[in-house]
């Protein structure tokens, strides 16, 4: 999937100087970023309501429009796709690749807390004491664990 992406955002950045009458990734560049932002959000959207209605074959055809915008705010704001695959693979690292990081290390297991990574730039000096050998294979992982069959409790 990386690949397709990468084709994607090639693609995306390709197309931006292009004729904004002909070209709609153009016309986006052109309005700016509060523009892109819209359109991503107008997806994300229209791909939440379809999966809650069940429509399968429009989640698929909505989620291909989503990553479209999303890869020309990425392009816009000068993200590119191997940034969002190195954080990713920083979070893996660290929870699991099923696992959402928490906006605060006081959400996290106390062994990760203490390991978490800044959000500046990676050295040696700005790693913990554990992680600065390697980055590539930490001591702690979680494993993926499936969701289906289990009983949803709400809290209120």
């Amino acid at each position: 999937m990386s690949d397709s992406l990468e084709r994607l955002y090639q693609a995306v950045i390709a197309a931006r100087d292009l004729d904004p009458a002909t070209s709609r990734t153009a016309r986006l560049f052109q309005r700016g970023p509060s523009k892109m932002a819209k359109k991503l959000a107008e997806e994300a959207i229209e791909v939440v309501i379809d999966a809650v209605n069940g429509k399968t074959d429009a989640v698929v055809r909505e989620s291909a429009d989503l990553l479209y915008n999303l890869i020309v705010l990425w392009a816009s704001a000068g993200v590119k796709p191997e940034d969002v695959w190195r954080e990713m693979g920083r979070r893996e690292d660290m929870l699991g690749i099923a696992e959402k990081l928490p906006k605060s290390a006081v959400k996290m297991p106390k062994v990760l807390a203490s390991k978490a990574l800044p959000a500046k730039p990676l050295s040696a000096k700005t790693l913990p004491k554990e992680l600065s050998k390697t980055t590539a294979s930490p001591t702690v992982r979680r494993r993926i664990v499936a969701l289906e069959g289990r009983s949803s409790h709400k809290r209120h």
